[in-house]
């Protein structure tokens, strides 16, 4: 199927549907100018340390790590000041047609809810790096705060109870929530439509929605800048930039559903 094809069928998919899921990966960031992690010029590349920080364990035991992680972060090097782009908000054009049921995105970015989707409608399934927790008590704030303090010259910020603070993202070696799972859960089974973007959905067990949906006779849409593992799967691929595409299979939809 030609790119325009698959596009047009697409947004016949998305006209018909009644209750749509969404599930969002790194790739509908990207031309947002969100850091490259691992490539030749990514923050782990240059900084071996900032990687050993997104796993849980080392996170706890290596105060090093701590310390240098909070200064990338206060000096804007892990996450800089970045803006969504019309992949993020032509998915409004969903809740405009009151059809996004549900918006689960792997990003932990906040670009969704900087672009206007409703927040209710979001599940953040790895969490959100503008926010900050306390690992000893359940504290949760903006992180802001907490990288003024480090950048006054505090290393390795505490909260008022003593425990270690951490930003408000999943680490590898950290269970998801099990509330999130089952929004998840109760997304796909509600849903007559599930629409992928921007994720290889190579990270179990949020891929495994396609499959589900599969299961279910839910139609599926996966929009990508490369094929997929689950390409099998999906009812229509639409291989291209997502900040391109997405706007306009859903700005489409109500011509192809009159055509």
């Amino acid at each position: 199927m030609q790119e325009n094809d698959a596009v047009t069928e697409a947004a016949l998919l998305v006209a018909e549907a009644r209750k749509v899921l969404v599930l969002t990966g790194a790739g509908i960031s990207t031309d947002s100018g969100i850091p490259d992690f691992r490539g030749p010029e990514g923050v782990w590349t240059k900084h071996p340390e900032a990687e050993k920080a997104s796993h849980i364990d080392y996170y706890l035991s290596d105060p090093e790590i701590r310390i240098n992680n909070w200064k990338l972060r206060a000096g804007g090097e892990l996450w800089p000041d970045i803006k969504p782009n019309k992949g993020h908000t032509s998915l409004l054009e969903l809740e405009n047609e009151d059809k996004l049921h549900t918006l689960i995105t792997q990003n932990v970015d906040g670009l969704h809810q900087m672009a206007g989707t409703d927040s209710e409608k979001i599940v953040e399934i790895h969490g959100n790096v503008h926010e900050a927790v306390c690992l000893s008590c359940e504290w949760r704030d903006s992180i802001e705060p907490v990288l003024q303090r480090v950048r006054e010259g505090e290393e390795d910020p505490r909260c008022e109870c003593g425990g270690l603070i951490k930003a408000a993202t999943i680490l590898f070696g950290q269970g998801l929530i099990p509330e999130d799972l089952k929004r998840m859960a109760e997304a796909l089974n509600a849903c007559d439509l599930l629409i992928t973007v921007g994720t290889s959905l190579q990270v179990f067990p949020v891929a495994e929605v396609v499959p589900g949906a599969v299961m279910r006779d839910v139609k599926v849409v996966i929009v990508n800048g490369e094929p997929t593992k689950m390409d099998i799967y999906a009812d229509v691929v639409v291989i291209g930039s997502i900040s391109e595409t997405l706007p306009t299979i859903l700005n489409n939809q109500n011509a192809s559903l009159r055509n």
